[in-house]
């Protein structure tokens, strides 16, 4: 009777043996299946870091090339208005009234400032005239403060002689625009922007 037992005692063991392993077997290939999954999360999450670190690389390339571009074109047109800067930056008087005997009233200076610059000041000479063409007096006016793509007026004194006026520039100034100018002062011979208040560097070949 005992060997009829011992055939299914030892057939259970066997069973028992295998199930362990079995289970073990699972335990591992599941361990190694989370392990995958986590190795793939970590790889997908780098790559979707790296991405984003190239798309903000790119983003500051663009824009530092966006800003050298402004900053050239700033360069650029400041130094054109410095050229050019009569076609831009004007004076001119009101419509002043004359007396039957002569004299001058109602006058007033305006300077007007067509550059995307604002002008820190003007300086204006207006010559009093008489009906000969000579000069009954000079006074000077400082106009400051004049914004861009705009004028700014001051009102000039009243003469009790003289039948017209003759203005002029005398010295205009605007940092913004790196520009000084003075009728005085001659031009550099051969310098193509003279009126620079403070020079550019020279650029490398």
């Amino acid at each position: 009777m005992k060997r009829n037992y011992i055939f299914p005692l030892i057939l259970c063991i066997f069973t028992i043996i295998l199930a362990l392993g079995y289970c073990r077997q699972q335990t591992e290939v599941r361990r190694v299946l989370t392990e995958n999954q986590r190795l793939w999360n970590e790889n997908r999450d780098l790559r979707k870091s790296l991405e984003q670190s190239n798309n903000i690389s790119r983003q500051i390339d663009d824009r530092q090339a966006v800003q050298q571009r402004v900053a050239g074109q700033f360069v650029e047109r400041r130094a054109y208005y410095r050229r050019n800067w009569q076609q831009f930056i004007t004076v001119t008087t009101s419509d002043y009234r004359t007396g039957f005997l002569g004299g001058i009233k109602n006058l007033s200076i305006t300077v007007r400032n067509q550059t995307e610059y604002p002008v820190d000041n003007a300086v204006v000479t207006v010559q009093y005239m008489r009906n000969n063409g000579e000069v009954f007096k000079t006074e000077q006016y400082t106009i400051n403060n004049i914004p861009e793509k705009s004028e700014r007026s001051v009102a000039a004194s009243n003469s009790r002689k003289g039948s017209k006026v003759n203005v002029k520039l005398v010295s205009i100034t605007s940092q913004a625009m790196n520009f000084c100018w003075a009728a005085g002062k001659p031009a550099p011979a051969g310098n193509p922007d003279p009126f620079e208040c403070v020079p550019s560097p020279p650029k490398n070949p």
